[in-house]
């Protein structure tokens, strides 16, 4: 007798919203990136959208990250617990690559008719110890949430993926992020029983 599989997620073999770590972002194009924060601001970026950082490495803007793993560093004295990683949909609109120190345009990118900079991972930017890459939102209107990529409190976790849902346009399914025109068939895993939705690119249980 043939054994028994046990099928716990799946992914999809393209997904142009995807941008790996090194691939550089075409301008106009709308990506998956990530964002951490603590668990008590997560409800107010939710319902008010995102604050810009008035300081940073690229200036002024809304810092994410297509590193999930970058983005569960944040914020980066608060405990596991007290951390969420909100998974977004980003329009970079126009993109400037700022790869080297003191670039001119490493503060400035905005001024000069930019929407979104990019350090790229392993640059000659001093500032970025750990080698992964940064990315810089000027304008918060340009990301929405779409999930929930991270959240220790699995209660906590529903309460803030139902919120999402409730803001999200007219029409735009809650767990993938897409406006198919109808309502997509949303279901408990059968394995770690949280929502899918058919038209994800990626699931994958969290079970323990």
């Amino acid at each position: 007798m043939a054994g028994m599989v046990y099928f716990a997620g799946w992914r999809a073999s393209e997904d142009s919203r995807s941008l790996s770590e090194g691939q550089e972002p075409k301008s106009g194009r709308l990506y998956t990136m990530y964002h951490g924060t603590h668990v008590n601001s997560a409800t107010a970026i939710i319902t008010g959208g995102f604050q810009p950082s008035k300081v940073g490495l690229l200036g002024e803007g809304v810092y994410v990250s297509r590193n999930i793993k970058k983005a569960k560093c944040y914020p980066l004295r608060a405990d596991r617990q007290e951390k969420v990683v909100l998974k977004l949909k980003v329009d970079v609109g126009r993109v400037k690559k700022i790869d080297s120190d003191n670039h001119p345009l490493q503060k400035s990118w905005k001024q000069n008719g930019y929407d979104c900079a990019w350090i790229p991972p392993h640059s000659n930017v001093s500032a970025i110890k750990s080698g992964r890459e940064e990315d810089c939102v000027w304008d918060p209107s340009r990301i929405t949430v779409t999930d929930v990529a991270f959240c220790a409190d699995e209660r906590r976790r529903r309460e803030l993926r139902a919120l999402i849902r409730q803001r999200l346009p007219e029409g735009e399914c809650g767990v993938c992020g897409l406006n198919t025109g109808e309502p997509h068939d949303i279901q408990d895993c059968w394995q770690c029983e949280r929502k899918i939705c058919p038209f994800e690119r990626k699931h994958v249980c969290m079970c323990t």
